[in-house]
């Protein structure tokens, strides 16, 4: 990944310190040997040794073992669900991490999270959870130095939090400098959720994206400092107004029928005019990094603010003006107000008391319309949602009211970068297991397209209730899962796609194993196939009454000569 702009004088990655040294286990006849199982070529360590935790002896015993054959296929089998966490997990039994002589056992609690999570895809095959993913038998503690087999699936979301956009606007800049010496001081002394937060987000700052203009308003002073004195940057742009309209070119798609209406290109004729340097590195940080959600920290007022900020009718001021994710940014927008104490403050004479009844929160056109907004920007160009922090009335505070803001916007800091978490995440590749680059993830009912990373994950924020989901990209067939977000999931659902090149029709790429999705770990939903395509398996998922065999029992009867009756639930 190439480093920030030059410009981004001020850019804070906190990452997470290193463990302590981990325990082993001693197997003193144990010779660690170059990992050769192809369904394990992608695990985190390069050595295993024999025997296995299964007292497997050789590759041929476990290549032929009906555990080997399971995680080959889990992929297909659950089309998507829990993968390649499952494999990776089944990887560490079959093939245990050696060094040096000394083989460590996976950790047992995430064996656990995993299990809690995947029970109901096999419940919805009717097939029991594999013995050998047995989370007390072959799985250990923490304290006993077990290590983490999924470490290269944490793939962590990433926030951005910037402020001083306008440089006579200083509130925005302190608090992220407060932000970043809390956040690191609390990881040290084991505060266990800033250490969940920092271990699983990626997150940035950026106190300053207007230094030239902040110096212009600090020359003048705290209380000196005129409304608008340093506002605009060194070649006297307003930076809030300096990035490319694309609002009026989604009002403009919107209205035709079929048109993507997200990553709206930036227009030809807007380099024409005058972009600041800070315009132009901010968009090409954006470009770099897939960020998922954002803040725009402001003063003069004590309110928080979301797209669009630019009204549908351009000749009123003032006009609701929603985006199609209208909930989620409600939502976000709710995270930051609804824990800081000064907005939930029930007086009307205090700043912002205006804003009292709509909950000190606002659509941006709602309040007054503007056009070249950094938040409409992220939106429509990328991945990202943004809002934006109007942080108090007094837009240069003194320096001695620094903390009590600080106490004031520290809970509703990390509450609301903690929403990142919120929705689903998951990763779309191809038969193979190959990423699938710049596929789209859409919503039903809502017209708003995400787009995959490289490495083919994606995170989709959405608000809780029940979401048909399609993944789609050229050259595949569209697949369609349903999912169900509780209210109170705070954790991202993992929802992965996998995606049938077009042309192949209804056929599966291990035969015997053609279905639709499995019951979805989210929420209990059926997953859906193709939107045109019925379940032919509907009706083999349940035991007949007979007492026959689930539908896949045939495939892995063909295959080895051990008949895996643990896959029985009856």
């Amino acid at each position: 990944m190439p480093p920030p702009p030059p410009l981004l004088l001020l850019t804070v990655l906190v990452v997470a310190a290193a463990r302590p040294g981990c325990e082993f286990e001693r197997n003193p006849a144990a010779t660690c040997m170059d990992l050769q199982l192809r369904t394990c070529s992608d695990a985190a360590y390069n050595h295993t040794t024999f025997p296995n935790l299964l007292q497997h002896r050789s590759w041929e015993v476990v290549e032929a073992s009906s555990e080997y054959i399971l995680l080959s296929v889990l992929h297909q089998l659950l089309e998507g669900q829990c993968n390649p966490d499952l494999r990776l997990l089944g990887c560490a039994v079959l093939a245990p991490r050696c060094e040096g002589g000394w083989v460590r056992r996976p950790c047992r609690h995430i064996c656990e999270g995993l299990r809690e999570v995947c029970q109901p895809a096999f419940d919805a095959i009717d097939m029991a959870w594999p013995y050998f993913l047995d989370c007390h038998r072959y799985f250990t503690r923490e304290d006993e130095g077990c290590y983490d087999p999924l470490e290269k699936l944490r793939v962590e979301p990433e926030v951005k939090l910037i402020g001083n956009i306008h440089g006579n606007e200083v509130a925005g800049r302190e608090m992220l400098i407060y932000l970043a010496q809390y956040l690191c001081s609390e990881y040290l002394l084991g505060n266990p959720r800033i250490q969940r937060l920092l271990n699983t987000t990626r997150i940035h700052l950026l106190p300053s994206m207007n230094p030239d203009g902040y110096e212009v308003a600090a020359a003048e002073g705290a209380g000196y400092n005129g409304w608008t004195s340093g506002r605009q940057n060194a070649q006297n742009l307003d930076l809030n107004r300096n990035f490319p309209d694309l609002t009026s070119e989604y009002y403009r798609l919107a209205e035709t029928r079929g048109a993507r209406s997200d990553h709206i290109p930036i227009p030809q004729h807007y380099w024409w005019g005058k972009v600041a340097p800070e315009t132009k590195a901010i968009m090409k940080w954006m470009q770099t990094i897939p960020f998922v959600l954002s803040a725009s920290l402001h003063g003069g007022d004590l309110v928080v603010s979301y797209p669009f900020d630019f009204s549908q009718h351009p000749q009123e001021e003032k006009m609701f003006s929603p985006t199609p994710d209208e909930k989620m940014f409600k939502l976000l927008s709710r995270a930051y107000a609804d824990v800081h104490p000064m907005m939930m403050d029930r007086s009307e004479n205090r700043c912002g008391g205006n804003f009292l009844k709509r909950g000190s929160i606002i659509n941006g056109a709602d309040w007054y319309s503007f056009t070249g907004g950094m938040s409409d920007f992220n939106y429509l160009h990328t991945n990202c949602f943004e809002i934006t922090v109007e942080l108090g009335c007094v837009k240069f505070p003194p320096e001695e009211a620094l903390y009590t803001l600080w106490q004031h916007n520290k809970e509703s800091l990390l509450n609301f970068v903690e929403t990142v978490h919120r929705g689903i995440k998951g990763v779309v590749t191809d038969k193979f297991g190959k990423p699938v680059k710049n596929a789209r993830i859409s919503v039903k009912g809502i017209r708003h397209d995400i787009t995959t990373a490289p490495d083919g994950d994606y995170w989709r924020l959405l608000p809780p209730g029940i979401h048909i989901v399609i993944a789609q990209a050229p050259g595949y067939a569209k697949v369609i899962k349903k999912v169900i977000i509780p209210t109170r999931m705070k954790r991202a659902g993992r929802v992965d796609f996998i995606l049938q090149p077009l042309g192949l029709g209804s056929k599966n790429f291990l035969h015997g194993l053609r279905r639709t999705g499995p019951h979805d770990p989210l929420g209990g939903a059926s997953s859906l196939g193709e939107a045109t395509e019925p379940d032919p398996l509907r009706a083999r998922r349940q035991p007949s009454a007979d007492g026959s065999k689930p539908w896949w029992w045939s495939y892995f009867t063909s295959l080895s000569t051990h008949r895996p009756r643990w896959l029985l639930k009856y």
